[in-house]
C-alpha cells in the first residue's frame, strides 16, 4: 500500500509540474528565434521513438542466454507475449491518430517481442504450465488482442476507434507498472537494490521524459503522456532506491 501512495502522489506532482511548466511561456530563453524549450520540445520528439526502441532491445541479452543454455528456466513468457500485444495496440492506436512515431517505434517492439516469444517458446517444455499458464494460452490470447483491434479499427469510425484502443493501451501500461510496484516493495523489504536494472531503469527513465514530453507539448494526448508519467514516476524511484540502498542487502549480524 505505501508503493501505491508514494505511486500515486508522484503521480500528481509530476502533473502539477507539468501544469506550472506549460504556462511559463513568457520565461523561455530564446537564441537565435528559436526558444530553448522549443529546442528541448524538438529534441524529444526526436529522441522518443529511439529511446523506445531501446526498451524493446532490453530482453535480448535474457533471450541470448536462453538460446546458449537451450533452457528458459523459470523465467516466465508474460513479459514477451505482453510485448507484442502491448505494441500491437499502439500501432493501431499511431495508425489512426496518424502519428508515425508512435507507430514504427512500437512496431519495432511487436517484431522484437514475436522473436523473443518464438525463442522461448523454441526452448520451453511443451507441457509448462508456469508461464504463468501454457504457451498455447499466451499465443491464444495475444491472437485475440491483435484480431480484436483489428476489428475495431475496421469497424468503427478512426475518432471513436483511436479513442478506444487509446484507452486500452494506457488499460495495459497500469498493468504492466504492477510488476515493477511489486519490485520496490521487495527492494524496501530485503534493503536491497540488486533486482533493478540500472541500465534498463535509466533508459526507461529517457524514454518516458522524452514521451511525457511530446504527449503534453506537442500531441496534447492523455492516452500517450499518461502513462509515460506513470513510468517515469517508477523508474525515479528505482533511481532512488538504487542509491539508497545499492546491490547488496545490509548485514544484520552482530558483531562477533
Amino acid at each position: 500500500m505505501r508503493s501505491l501512495a508514494f505511486f500515486a502522489r508522484s503521480i500528481a506532482v509530476l502533473w502539477i509540474f507539468c501544469e506550472v511548466v506549460a504556462q511559463q511561456d513568457d520565461m523561455t530563453i530564446t537564441v537565435g528565434g528559436v526558444s530553448t524549450w522549443e529546442s528541448f520540445l524538438k529534441l524529444c520528439d526526436t529522441m522518443a521513438p529511439y529511446t523506445g526502441v531501446l526498451c524493446f532491445l532490453a530482453p535480448l541479452p535474457t533471450i541470448l542466454q536462453i538460446s546458449r543454455d537451450k533452457t528458459v528456466g523459470n523465467l516466465p513468457l508474460l513479459p514477451y507475449s505482453s510485448m507484442v500485444s502491448n505494441s500491437f495496440v499502439w500501432v493501431m492506436y499511431g495508425l489512426l491518430k496518424k502519428a508515425p512515431s508512435v507507430l514504427y517505434s512500437n512496431a519495432v517492439g511487436v517484431t522484437l517481442g514475436a522473436y523473443y516469444f518464438f525463442m522461448f517458446a523454441k526452448f520451453c517444455g511443451p507441457m509448462a504450465s508456469n508461464l504463468p499458464g501454457t504457451v498455447s494460452q499466451h499465443l491464444r490470447g495475444a491472437s485475440a488482442i491483435i484480431l480484436s483491434n483489428v476489428f475495431l479499427a475496421g469497424w468503427m469510425s478512426k475518432e471513436t476507434a483511436s479513442e478506444i484502443i487509446g484507452k486500452e493501451g494506457v488499460l495495459f501500461c497500469i498493468v504492466l507498472f504492477a510488476s515493477p510496484l511489486a519490485a520496490l516493495k521487495h527492494v524496501i523489504a530485503s534493503k536491497s537494490a540488486a533486482s533493478i536494472p540500472l541500465p534498463f531503469t535509466v533508459a526507461c527513465l529517457f524514454n518516458c521524459v522524452a514521451w511525457s514530453c511530446v504527449g503534453i507539448w506537442l500531441m496534447e494526448d492523455f492516452n500517450i503522456y499518461f502513462p509515460n508519467l506513470m513510468g517515469l514516476s517508477c523508474a525515479i524511484a528505482q533511481l532512488l532506491l538504487k542509491i539508497v540502498f545499492g546491490d547488496r542487502p545490509k548485514s544484520t549480524d552482530l558483531p562477533k
